[in-house]
């Protein structure tokens, strides 16, 4: 929707300042209004005090204004940044006064929305910036920041680039045939078309971690009541998150939680313990077990090592990673239990936390420094344009070879292209937009 959108930019509660943000067309006379001043005329980027008053000239607040003159502001209009005392309500005040001066409130993610459609960042980068809010370690922040740069989206116009020329050479043999232009037997044009394929692998086999380092390993501690779930769980953290108790069922629902494992995030979820019960609670909390067991990318089964070896819960059975954790070898460890493997740990004498670490990044293979070598990781958006670019690319290749209908691979390679095109955002529609810049806050 075009406008002048006002919102506040940092987060919701008391704090030492807020932000407010302003922009559109109109943007520096409705601010102008709120503070009963010109700013038309200011000199941009340079911070000045004043007052926002309200309709009968009461101030509501004494503040700090930043003008940003478009096209080189954030969102390529003209903004007005508004710092002030960050109480709730006096807030809530300036933003109403905003609004009935002629702003409108911003949906989720505007102000980056526009800055994509200005031209001030292709749609990888705009994305970027959430993946920059939200990471949880150094290595997910490299990440994205190396994206919000326009890493990926290089890559990707340049992928974009030659699935043009290949599609430009097919469709000049379409239109002027008597050129004698043969892509059905142009062994260039196939060595092309296998090279973007290999590309689209390359950027597809990022696509795990870039999950990982997005949403976190899911590991799962997983085990009988009673043996210290919940006591690895604090113990992995370092701190008291779980309630630790010798009844066994203390456990009834799901505790998740992140810890930085070689700069990887691991989201560690507690689990209730796998028995038969009559409670319904229970029941409904070991159902709920189940479930993060088939999700999970990491298996952590917990046992009493101090007792003798029984039957496991079968976990090592799934296809997620696994690791055996021998609790309670304070108590002394049952000599049954060195054939079964896994890491000895004690939670009371917080004892084997680094080996069971070690095992961790052994398993999944976590290495901060390889991980960080790999600026490009592509997200479940990215991945799906990309596997049906591939697709495209290899449905169009095979028609060349085959020597058949032309037209119909200039169609695949069509479909390739603008799958290409997606990923950076050269064709987008509104639904697109509004799947993506919804999940933004609002302020951003």
């Amino acid at each position: 929707m075009i406008g002048t959108i006002a919102a506040v930019a940092t987060p919701f509660g008391p704090g030492a300042i807020s932000v407010l943000r302003v922009s559109g067309p109109e943007a520096l006379q409705v601010a102008g209004a709120a503070l009963q001043n010109d700013l038309t005329t200011v000199e941009v980027r340079k911070v000045l005090r004043g007052l926002v008053r309200d309709e009968g000239g009461s101030t509501l607040d004494d503040v700090l204004v930043t003008c940003f003159k478009g096209p080189t502001s954030f969102t390529g209009e003209d903004t007005v940044e508004i710092s002030g005392h960050g109480g709730v309500l006096v807030t809530q005040r300036v933003l109403d006064r905003l609004v009935a001066c002629g702003a409108r409130v911003a949906e989720p993610g505007e102000f980056t929305q526009r800055a994509f459609l200005n031209g001030k960042m292709d749609l990888t980068q705009a994305e970027a910036i959430m993946d920059v809010i939200s990471a949880q370690t150094d290595l997910a922040l490299r990440a994205a920041q190396q994206q919000l740069t326009g890493r990926l989206g290089e890559a990707t116009e340049a992928l974009r680039a030659e699935v043009l020329g290949i599609l430009a050479h097919v469709e000049a043999f379409i239109d002027f045939p008597e050129e004698d232009i043969d892509p059905s037997t142009g062994a260039a044009l196939l060595e092309q078309i296998t090279k973007c394929e290999e590309v689209c692998r390359a950027l597809l086999d990022t696509a795990e971690r870039g999950r990982i380092l997005r949403e976190g390993v899911k590991t799962v501690i997983y085990g009988k009541p009673n043996v210290g779930k919940s006591s690895l769980l604090n113990l992995l953290l370092g701190y008291e998150r779980a309630i630790v108790s010798e009844i066994a069922g203390t456990t009834r629902d799901t505790v998740e939680e992140v810890v930085n494992i070689g700069g990887i995030p691991v989201r560690l979820i507690d689990t209730a313990g796998m028995r038969e019960t009559t409670d319904s609670i229970e029941q409904h909390g070991v159902e709920r077990t189940r479930q993060k067991l088939e999700e999970a990318d990491l298996v952590l089964e917990v046992v009493d090592g101090s007792e003798e070896p029984g039957q496991l819960l079968g976990a090592e059975s799934l296809q997620a990673h696994y690791i055996l954790v021998r609790n309670k070898v304070d108590l002394g460890e049952h000599a049954g239990w060195s054939e079964r493997g896994g890491v000895s740990i004690s939670c009371v004498r917080r004892e084997g936390e680094e080996a069971l670490v070690r095992a961790i990044g052994n398993e999944l293979a976590l290495d901060s420094g390889t991980w960080g070598q790999e600026a490009v990781a592509v997200n479940a958006r990215h991945q799906d344009c990309l596997r049906r670019a591939a697709k495209g690319l290899a449905a169009g290749r095979e028609t060349l070879a085959a020597g058949t209908s032309v037209e119909f691979a200039a169609l695949d390679l069509r479909e390739a292209l603008e799958a290409v095109g997606e990923i950076a955002g050269q064709v987008e529609t509104e639904e697109l937009l509004g799947e993506i810049f919804g999940r933004f806050c609002i302020g951003k």
